[in-house]
Order: C-alpha cells, then sequence, then structure tokens
C-alpha cells in the first residue's frame, strides 16, 4: 500500500464545511510556587520581619503565585534567624521541592545572613533566588523602625557566594513589594523560574534524521543532556509506517482534521492533503505522548513532500502554539531556542530566517519561514502552498504552509548552539520589534527592527551561529539571559 493512500474524501469534505474560527485564547499561564524566605536578626526590630512576611506573601498571592513560607507558629514571627530557624524552613522547601520553582529572599530588617545560607544549603532545591530589601523610610530611622536591610543585603549576598549558591538581584538595591520597580523584577524573576525549570527537564521528540544538505543544525545530544535536556529521536519511517495504518474514520484522524480546519482557513486545498495532514498530525500527537516528549524538530526537505505528499507546517505550527514548540529541519537547538522564549514570555515562539535586508535600513531585516509559524503571529493567515521547493517536488506535494504577514508588536529572539570545541551551549537573545512596514512575498514573514542589528548580525557570523533564530512576542531576553547565564552556566550574549 502506498503511504500516500487516501480512502474516502469524505471526512475531509465535512471537516472542511466547518470554517476556520477565530484564534482561541492561548493556553492558561502556569501557575508558579515561590518558596519564601524571610530572613530577620534578633537584635533588629522583630515587628518588620512579622509584617514584612504578612505583605510579601499577600503580594505574591496577589501577583498569582502560590506561595510556602514559614508561619508565625513555626519560629519567631514566620523568620529564620537561627541554625534552628534555618532547619526547619529548609525542611518546608525540602517537602514542597516538586512545586517551588524559585526562591524569594525577602529582608525586613537586616537579616541573619549565616542562617539564610543555611536554609537554602540544606534545602538543596537548586532552583534560582531572588534577593531583596526593604527600604528604610527617613522619617523612621529610630531603633523602633530601621531595617537597616540596605546593608544587611550586602552580607546575604557574601554569604551566598561562598557557599556557591547562585542568585539574582532586583533592579534597585531596595524596593518595597507595592513598587511597579518589584511588580517589574517579579514578573523577570517568574520568567526566569520558568526558563530554568523547564529546560532542566526538557524532552525533544526528533522526528526523522536532518536533511544531509543542513549541516547548519548539526548538534550534541551529550552536550544537551548535561543541561538536563534530552532528546528522543524516532525515524521518519516508522511514523510514515504509523500513517498508513490510519483509516480516514478513525476517531483520532478525525479529531485532528477537526482541529486543523478550525484552527486555519483551508480555501483551496485538497481534501486528500488536508487528509494526510490529519494523520501526520495524529500519529505525531500519539507518539509524542509514548514517548513523554512535549517539544519537538521534525524532518521536512524534501522527504515528506517527495514520499508522503504535503509539508508538516500547520501541523507544526499547531502544536506551537499551544505553547509546545516544533522546529523544523530537525533543529533541535533551535527548539530549544523556541521552549526558552516560551517559558519566559508563556506565548507561542516561532522559528525564523534571518532572510533578508529591509532596503537600507541598517537596523531591519526580514525574517521569514516558509511556514510553521503559530497562528498567534498573524492577524491574518491562510494555510497554502510551499513555493520554494513546488518547483522541485510539484505543487500539489507542498500543500500544508501558513501564509501570511507577521503582526507589529515587541519580539524577543533567541539562539543557542551546542559548541563541541568547548563542550559548551552557547547563544544570544535579545530584543526588537516586528514593524508595519509594507512587505510583499511569500511564507510567513515579517520586518523585524533591531537595535544595533548590524552589531549582531556580525556577531552572528563571527562566531559561526546558524542563520534560524527564535522569536516571540513580548519582552523577556532579560529572563532568558539570566536563566541560561547565571543558572544553567551556558555562554548567553545579552544584545542591546
Amino acid at each position: 500500500m502506498a503511504l500516500h493512500q487516501i480512502q474516502s474524501k469524505s471526512a475531509a469534505k465535512a471537516a472542511k464545511a466547518k470554517r476556520a474560527k477565530p484564534a482561541p485564547p492561548l493556553p492558561p499561564r502556569e501557575r508558579l510556587t515561590l518558596g519564601l524566605l524571610v530572613g530577620s536578626r534578633g537584635f533588629f526590630p522583630g515587628h518588620l520581619a512579622n509584617s514584612g512576611r504578612e505583605e510579601m506573601t499577600a503580594r505574591l498571592a496577589k501577583a498569582g503565585y502560590d506561595v510556602v513560607v514559614l508561619g508565625p507558629s513555626d519560629t519567631t514571627h514566620g523568620a529564620v534567624q537561627t541554625r534552628a530557624d534555618a532547619k526547619k524552613c529548609a525542611a518546608l522547601f525540602k517537602a514542597n521541592r516538586e512545586k517551588i520553582a524559585g526562591v524569594i529572599v525577602t529582608l525586613p530588617n537586616f537579616g541573619d545572613e549565616a542562617a539564610i545560607g543555611d536554609t537554602l544549603r540544606l534545602a538543596g532545591l537548586n532552583v534560582p533566588v531572588l534577593v531583596h530589601a526593604w527600604g528604610d523610610e527617613t522619617k523612621k530611622m529610630g531603633i523602633a523602625h530601621r531595617r537597616d536591610s540596605f546593608c544587611g543585603k550586602m552580607s546575604a549576598c557574601n554569604v551566598l557566594t561562598q557557599y556557591g549558591i547562585p542568585y539574582s538581584l532586583t533592579s534597585l538595591h531596595t524596593e518595597h513589594p507595592d513598587s511597579p520597580e518589584f511588580a517589574r523584577d517579579l514578573a523577570w524573576f517568574a520568567g526566569v523560574c520558568r526558563v530554568v525549570r523547564g529546560l532542566r527537564t526538557a524532552r525533544i521528540g526528533a522526528i526523522g534524521a536532518r536533511p544531509a544538505a543542513f549541516k547548519t543544525v548539526r548538534y550534541s545530544e551529550k552536550i544537551l543532556e548535561a543541561s538536563g535536556i534530552a532528546v528522543e529521536p524516532i525515524d521518519l519511517s516508522e511514523i510514515l509506517g504509523r500513517v498508513d495504518r490510519l483509516k480516514d474514520n478513525d476517531p483520532v484522524t478525525k479529531r485532528k482534521l477537526e482541529q486543523m480546519i478550525e484552527y486555519v482557513p483551508t480555501d483551496g486545498i485538497p481534501d486528500a492533503a488536508l487528509m494526510k495532514m490529519a494523520k501526520l498530525g495524529a500519529v505525531i500527537d500519539g507518539w509524542m505522548v509514548e514517548a513523554d516528549v512535549t517539544i519537538s524538530a521534525v524532518q521536512c526537505w524534501t522527504s515528506l513532500e517527495e514520499f508522503f505528499g504535503v509539508v508538516p507546517c500547520t501541523i507544526m505550527s499547531m502544536m506551537s502554539n499551544e505553547l509546545l514548540p516544533s522546529a523544523c529541519e530537525v533543529d533541535v537547538c533551535g527548539t530549544v531556542s523556541m521552549y526558552a522564549l516560551t517559558l519566559a514570555s508563556e506565548t507561542p515562539a516561532a522559528l525564523l530566517d534571518w532572510n533578508n535586508n529591509y532596503g537600507e535600513d541598517p537596523n531591519k531585516a526580514v525574517c521569514f519561514h516558509c511556514s510553521n509559524l503559530p497562528k498567534a503571529f498573524f492577524n491574518d493567515v491562510k494555510m497554502d502552498y510551499q513555493e520554494i521547493i513546488a518547483g522541485t517536488v510539484g505543487k500539489e506535494n507542498t500543500f500544508g504552509t501558513m501564509v501570511g504577514k507577521v503582526k507589529a508588536g515587541p519580539m524577543s529572539f533567541a539562539r543557542f548552539s551546542t559548541d563541541d570545541r568547548t563542550g559548551k551551549i552557547r547563544g544570544y537573545t535579545g530584543e526588537g520589534k516586528f514593524t508595519n512596514d509594507p512587505l510583499t512575498t511569500f511564507g510567513g514573514a515579517g520586518v523585524v527592527e533591531i537595535p544595533k542589528l548590524q552589531e549582531l548580525l556580525h556577531h552572528i557570523c563571527a562566531n559561526g551561529f546558524e542563520h534560524h533564530v527564535a522569536g516571540s512576542f513580548g519582552t523577556v531576553a532579560d529572563s532568558v539571559h539570566e536563566a541560561t547565564t547565571r543558572y544553567l552556566g551556558w555562554d548567553v550574549l545579552r544584545h542591546k
């Protein structure tokens, strides 16, 4: 039986009768759990520790975070100021280690730096830590209200450095939890926590072998594994073999076909091509569940087109739009780059080519792909065919691309690669914006404007980075940079 055989067109026609719906709301954001360590020192005002714990706990809850923190029945004021307190707090954190994504050390007064360091050492959570200090009020500098957190923060950081515990800092040395500065820092730190936890436990499905001509997407599984990133491969023939066993009226096929046609307008797309895409998507979904992988990189050029008769772009776009990034050409490091941005921003990410200059503007470029960009990247999008390779394999074998112009808005970008010469992961990240500049072309494309773009392009070429780059909407480069450098130990440039 030919791999591309279609038993009936009735199912495709029935599903196609349902027009594409407006973009559904994005998946709900993950509710993070943060550990809260309230530092205090016995001869400083204890009421500040008590009120500080209450106010910080309330602030974190209001921002949408679950909090693990000692109470006043556990230690004096629910704070940590002795070795015994450190043991209690560490035990609480250890009991919740599966939940806690990061720890905030807050200093309502000077704090006890040794107790803080002991708590984190004994807990052994290995999660991001944010050190926060409360500011003094100039009219409350008497013995009953003076905090000295300004000074205590330095001592806490000194001990954490001695203990070899990495930590992050707020943008201002002291901040009130209700300040806009702390709100921004909290959002940034939450992004750091999501990136660190997500990448350290990532499992990527590598579907097929990289195309022979794409040496640029080669990578080291072992170097990724050293950061906790696992890669589970499957041969493309196994995927296509499973596709061949599916029937048009199998429930998984019908369900995927309906999802796909609701996702994007399919006017002019042959029913047979839609059915192939539905079966391919159903098989990939099933295998990813079996292999316990959530993100993927898929072989495309030109095996799927020649031997199956469609492109996988829409199927991959749907996954990326659900915050489960999928990169083409088995660009596994491209998937890692997409996933970092998705984790930080909690929005879909796309894999793009740094593709063209835009006129004479040195800070603008065209980012393009064929495309498998998420639906969230467009105001208007439709399914079409892949114009670049249609002339080689035939238009009839290239249906399934997501075609449209990328909408305007702030964006972040990132690229990570494994470096076999040094045994490290290296990369770059930064921010810019997608613009409304006119652009008439094919595939999925948009104009980006990035400060000092020529310096970035020089860095990319001088250091041998790939032409693929991940992009997402929002400004999260600082979270990605902090997570990958301070906590994962990668060599990453923050382009500004």
